[in-house]
């Protein structure tokens, strides 16, 4: 049964919209657009392009920097990035960035424009572990090069979180698949379901006659909070609330299987995007009443300001300075406990009351941290205390095990499609870097 309300909120723009917003761009000789942008996009070279109508041309200025323009078109901050730096918003009038490279994007995929040619040079076989934007854009930057790259993914369908975590009202999964077929059409190839380490280990791979191994597994665990009652049936964590949605609009699972019914009454316990989406999703698919609960103010939230806003907008109900204590309920949750918080001293601090909110499910959006089946099925592979990846910065994103290499979230704390796509860049250079040296020796 498909999900017929999830569907993409924001239709882009027509081409004649397109080609009016890109001609009121400056064409400013220092662009503060493009160093606004994490992966440097050719920002007004792509659009000057596209005011004279030559959308071939800028659909190859993006693909210069950018393997997922469809997808950073919908997705991407760009109200703190790009758009934040273009100087048309001292006047309140800013480009619309994000709407004209998913123009281009969607344009050049719906005429069939293929600006990127297949290398068959082969430098070298590199193996990428998970493909969400790290492993994508790593697999796509080193076939340009004339690498031979081939993913593995533990999931049905390659995408990662861009195919399970995003809901689809934000990004269509069609989108990620046209996406990752252009990747393909580089020469990249998937291997699906997957599981390295349970199914394949690094030593493994390497004995296979892979040069280099990158690891972008992001983030598989989430966090939980430790209270009382966390076991209750009712209490979901949000990946997996955001994960079986995704697979029921898609027709894979049956809606019964998502655990949020309708009529029911949600909270949703943290500020972050991820929070957003869980909250919007819950609202989409039937739930009565929604509310987030958050220990801070409104002004603390790590949620984009945007997304917020359109949290509030579909009515998405908001509990301020309200710190969960435990989880009530016998057989199943039905509430959740809070301590009633305070700014004092330039902090908060709790007042001793507490109240209880009702709810029939309650959800957990409260970050995520990286499984360790791939380390522990290896040596050689140092993490940090928080299980994070460890590397260098030369050869850029080379752990502590040679010719194995890490980025994207499994390294950082958790971030955007962009920004682990910028990581990703420079980790694709370091493996090119390690695997040419790496040949020169054996030739010598």
């Amino acid at each position: 049964m498909r999900i017929d309300k999830i569907t993409e909120i924001d239709e882009g723009f027509s081409m004649r919209e397109a080609i009016a917003e890109a001609k009121r761009c400056l064409n400013c000789p220092k662009p503060l657009c493009r160093t606004g942008c994490p992966i440097e996009n050719e920002i007004p070279a792509f659009i000057q392009a596209l005011a004279k109508g030559n959308i071939g041309e800028a659909s190859a200025i993006i693909a210069r920097r950018s393997n997922l323009p469809a997808v950073c078109g919908r997705v991407c901050p760009h109200e703190k990035q790009c758009e934040a730096a273009c100087v048309l918003n001292k006047k309140g009038c800013g480009i619309r960035i994000g709407k004209l490279e998913r123009f281009i994007a969607d344009f050049a995929a719906e005429m069939d424009i293929d600006t990127v040619e297949k290398i068959s040079e082969h430098k070298g076989r590199v193996a990428v572990i998970g493909s969400g934007p790290a492993g994508l854009t790593v697999a796509g930057d080193l076939a340009k090069m004339g690498f031979a790259v081939t993913v593995f993914e533990a999931q049905p369908e390659p995408g990662g979180v861009l195919m399970y975590g995003i809901p689809d009202f934000r990004l269509n999964k069609e989108v990620v698949r046209r996406e990752i077929k252009k990747i393909e059409r580089l020469g990249v190839t998937f291997n699906t379901n997957v599981l390295v380490g349970p199914d394949i280990t690094i030593d493994e791979l390497f004995a296979d006659g892979y040069d280099a191994i990158f690891i972008g597994t992001g983030t598989a665990l989430p966090k939980t909070l430790d209270l009382p009652g966390k076991e209750l049936p009712g209490v979901v964590q949000a990946t997996y609330f955001l994960s079986m949605v995704s697979l029921a609009n898609a027709g894979k699972v049956d809606i019964k299987e998502v655990p949020i019914h309708l009529g029911d009454r949600v909270l949703v316990i943290g500020a972050g995007n991820v929070a957003m989406d869980a909250a919007r999703t819950a609202l989409r698919i039937g739930a009565r009443q929604v509310t987030v609960v958050y220990r801070r103010t409104e002004a603390d939230i790590t949620a984009l300001k945007s997304e917020y806003e359109a949290a509030r907008a579909e009515g998405v109900q908001f509990e301020w300075l309200a710190s969960p204590v435990r989880f009530v309920g016998e057989t199943r949750v039905t509430g959740l406990e809070c301590e009633i918080m305070e700014n004092a001293d330039g902090g908060l601090r709790g007042t001793g009351e507490t109240k209880l909110l009702p709810a029939d499910k309650i959800i957990l959006a409260v970050g995520q941290r990286p499984a360790a089946r791939i380390v522990s099925t290896t040596t050689g592979i140092q993490v940090n205390p928080q299980g994070y990846v460890i590397t260098r910065e030369r050869p850029y994103g080379m752990t502590t095990r040679r010719g194995v290499f890490a980025g994207g979230d499994v390294v950082h704390e958790p971030a955007t499609v962009v920004l682990a796509m910028k990581e990703a860049k420079k980790v694709a250079a370091g493996i090119a870097m390690y695997v040419e040296a790496k040949k020169l020796m054996e030739e010598c």
